[in-house]
């Protein structure tokens, strides 16, 4: 990972993509930057480009057509780049797994790092997914070090 890596523990820059879903995920989300949890304290901010993220939040189940935006932007994003799904839908496509516009889960689309479930997800819930995020930069980080 080299030097990036290293600034990666101390400042993760986020952006929010939604693949269709009900947005309660993406509220929870929201509330981690109210200063009851104040998600900036661990130095996540959340940017306007994919071009300056380090980290994607990724919320509702993949449709037909957020599969082909999701893995565009996906290649624009700089690496390394983590991804974060958030909520049940996310994770198993959720009450949308019978549907026919949801043919697959977003790990068949993007190479996923961690899962956050819940329907919607606690803040407190997020923030504990993020954390143990940074838990694997900082263990990728050593394993590129030893090398």
């Amino acid at each position: 990972m080299g030097v990036k890596a290293g600034a990666l523990l101390k400042s993760l820059w986020a952006i929010h993509l939604s693949s269709g879903g009900c947005n309660h995920c993406y509220i929870s989300l929201l509330d981690c930057l109210a200063p009851g949890f104040d998600i900036e304290r661990f130095g996540i901010k959340f940017v306007s480009s994919i071009r300056h993220a380090d980290i994607l939040f990724i919320t509702g189940s993949c449709n037909r057509k957020s599969t082909e935006r999701l893995s565009r932007l996906w290649t624009q994003a700089p690496k390394p780049c983590f991804i974060a799904g958030i909520g049940a839908c996310a994770m198993s496509r959720g009450i949308f797994i019978q549907s026919y516009n949801c043919p697959v889960p977003l790990d068949a689309v993007l190479p996923v790092d961690i899962y956050i479930p819940g329907c919607p997800p606690a803040p407190e819930a997020i923030i504990s997914g993020l954390i143990c995020l940074i838990k694997k930069v900082k263990a990728d980080l050593k394993k590129t070090k030893k090398r």
